[in-house]
């Protein structure tokens, strides 16, 4: 009679004890290893992906760029002129941030359908799942070299120089990277086992959107020491931003990126053990 009583643990609970072992840890791990190895395989599905989104376009993926010229353009006017700022501050800013931004948040997005939008890949070709992770990584990555050329001409007309600080651009590149990784591997695979998620977390990134300073720069909000300490999209996207306006990023700033990526990390290594093998049950 007791143990009926007993309140007895939820299947969510259970299941991760069951799933979490040895020998499934070796095998995501190794998993995520030989996706690395297959580079030829995700890096021509990205870029056969970018080809497809402008097939039969004329000037094809340099659209992005256009489309986010145009907007950085807009806005730096509207709200240059709302917060009164001077241009030859505010539109390397906003022009840094809205393109570090589009990373951030396409990375986020664009997990929750890495695995569900190929499924019949999955089912039918024997490769690492994690490869169509790295895919859209790789492909949003491609697509920021794209968007970077906005900032490297407002840089030119308003004659900023980042000199040697722009060097580390490469290590706050590899941090949003590797986090690129991790939530792709865990959204990608909640988000093929619970079909809401994708939209709980669209919303979420959007209302992120405004309470992290892209727009609007920090000095702008009073007290924000601590609202800006708990925002962890504003630490990645402070430490990619800085360097390229030439600043040097807050030592937080990185301390904070840093423990992001191996809590995260650490998050989808014990979720993608427990649950990769039921992958392609679920797309």
């Amino acid at each position: 009679m007791v143990n009926n009583l007993e309140i007895q643990p939820s299947w969510f609970v259970s299941q991760l004890r069951q799933g979490f072992n040895a020998v499934q840890f070796s095998k995501a791990v190794a998993d995520i290893r030989r996706g690395w190895e297959r580079r030829d395989l995700w890096g021509m599905l990205g870029i056969h992906e970018i080809r497809q989104r402008y097939r039969r376009s004329v000037i094809g993926p340099f659209w992005i760029t256009i489309s986010m010229g145009v907007m950085v353009a807009a806005l730096g006017l509207l709200y240059g002129k709302i917060f009164k700022l001077a241009l030859d501050d505010y539109l390397p800013y906003l022009a840094a941030g809205f393109i570090v931004w589009g990373l951030i948040s396409s990375l986020i997005l664009d997990a929750t359908h890495v695995f569900t939008s190929v499924e019949g890949l999955i089912r039918q070709l024997a490769a690492p799942l994690s490869i169509y992770v790295y895919k859209a990584v790789w492909t949003n990555l491609i697509i920021f070299f794209h968007n970077i050329w906005i900032l490297l001409l407002v840089a030119f007309w308003f004659g900023i120089n980042p000199g040697w600080g722009i060097l580390l651009v490469i290590p706050a590149l590899l941090i949003l990277m590797l986090n690129g990784l991790w939530v792709g591997l865990f959204l990608g695979l909640i988000s093929a086992r619970f079909r809401d998620i994708p939209l709980i977390i669209a919303s979420v990134v959007q209302v992120m959107f405004f309470i992290t300073p892209v727009i609007w720069k920090p000095s702008m909000l009073p007290g924000r020491a601590l609202f800006l300490d708990l925002n962890p999209f504003y630490h990645f996207v402070a430490i990619l931003r800085d360097p390229l306006l030439g600043q040097a990023p807050q030592l937080n700033n990185w301390i904070a990126a840093i423990l992001i990526t191996l809590v995260g990390w650490a998050m989808a290594l014990f979720f993608y053990t427990g649950y990769r093998w039921r992958l392609t049950y679920w797309v």
